[in-house]
């Protein structure tokens, strides 16, 4: 039956366009393979339904095409990864042209063959009870010689600080009995400088005594 439907487009006819076109990006196939399904369930030619979708439909889907393109170039590295090579349709998706060329993916296989190796390594034995319990008892030893040594590093950090402020504690006494002592000699030499000078003058200052006749007389010393 010849396809010569020629109405208008309504919203459901351009949905279907939409999401047959996005459909087939995802899967990697063409776009010329999408028009020809819309056509089919429309009864429009393949023709029409491309020109409907790159005139009017896919500027309103431009973020839905590249996540589709995204999903498809994802697809494609995960068959990549996978053995045995098979070749499957595709579509140039840099020029994005309707046109079919050959790329290569992969498929899993059924089974794969078991390689011959040399001798593999045994497993190590599991540790018994008793070695465990082992184990453990010198894990709770080893830790409580640690915390002793920590204990112990407090108290020596204890009296170090009580020593340090001990020793703060005797220098400012010292400093200041030093003062209290320069000032003690300071005192002390005023006191002789000022005994040495009485001395003197009563050495210099002569001595009179009175004779019966009421004379003076020089009294040496």
């Amino acid at each position: 039956m010849p396809k010569v439907r020629q109405d208008a487009w309504s919203h459901e006819d351009d949905l279907l366009l939409a999401e047959t076109v996005l459909r087939h990006i995802r899967e990697g196939s063409t776009q010329l393979r999408a028009f020809e399904e819309v056509g089919d369930l429309l009864n429009r030619t393949s023709a029409a339904c491309g020109f409907r979708w790159n005139a009017e439909v896919r500027q309103k889907y431009e973020q839905a095409v590249e996540l589709a393109k995204k999903q498809r170039k994802e697809k494609k590295r995960n068959e990549a990864s996978l053995p045995n090579p098979v070749v499957v349709d595709s579509y140039d998706e840099e020029n994005d042209q309707h046109e079919v060329k050959k790329e290569v993916t992969y498929s899993m296989p059924e089974s794969e063959p078991e390689l011959e190796t040399g001798p593999q390594p045994q497993p190590e034995p599991a540790l018994s009870l008793s070695q465990i319990i082992k184990h453990l008892k010198a894990f709770q030893k080893e830790s409580s010689s640690q915390q002793n040594l920590s204990q112990k590093y407090q108290a020596l950090a204890d009296e170090n600080k009580k020593l340090a402020s001990m020793n703060q504690q005797l220098t400012s006494q010292l400093n200041s009995m030093t003062e209290d002592y320069q000032a003690l000699i300071q005192i002390m030499d005023r006191a002789r400088k000022m005994v040495m000078f009485d001395d003197q003058d009563y050495a210099q200052k002569p001595q009179f005594r009175m004779e019966k006749n009421g004379n003076l007389e020089h009294v040496a010393r």
